[in-house]
């Protein structure tokens, strides 16, 4: 019997590894007012930060469009991707902390945030 190494990044038999397991999934909702600018800050500080801690091994933002449920606000989802369990229980035990607490001192009042961690079953 052949064992196979599968690497990140990489296909086998036309179809592409993935090895993360869990998403660690962020809704959040922001004020029209501070979206331009939470966004940037968001692209450019704060996921780049997430990912510096290497528990992630890959992330993807989402903006819901339909429907649209208050004309001062919009949605975001944004998914980070890990390998496991422990792996993202490390991360809520280490660095979330810090990590929601700037994003909180930066935007205060001006969003409201959820999360939810998700298995994924099938690609």
């Amino acid at each position: 019997m052949r064992s196979i190494l599968f690497l990140p990044g990489l296909t086998h038999n036309g179809f592409k590894v993935n090895s993360a397991l869990i998403i660690y999934s962020v809704t959040v909702v922001i004020k029209k007012d501070v979206e331009e600018s939470w966004l940037e800050w968001m692209k450019e500080i704060h996921i780049k930060e997430v990912m510096k801690t290497g528990y992630f091994t890959d992330w993807e933002m989402q903006k819901q469009i339909i429907p649209e449920l208050a004309a001062d606000e919009s949605t975001y989802v944004i998914d980070y991707k890990t390998s496991s369990l422990d792996q993202y229980n490390e991360y809520l035990m280490k660095e979330a902390p810090r990590l929601q607490k700037e994003h909180t001192e930066k935007f205060y009042g001006k969003f409201k945030a959820s999360r939810a961690v998700f298995k994924i079953i099938s690609q």
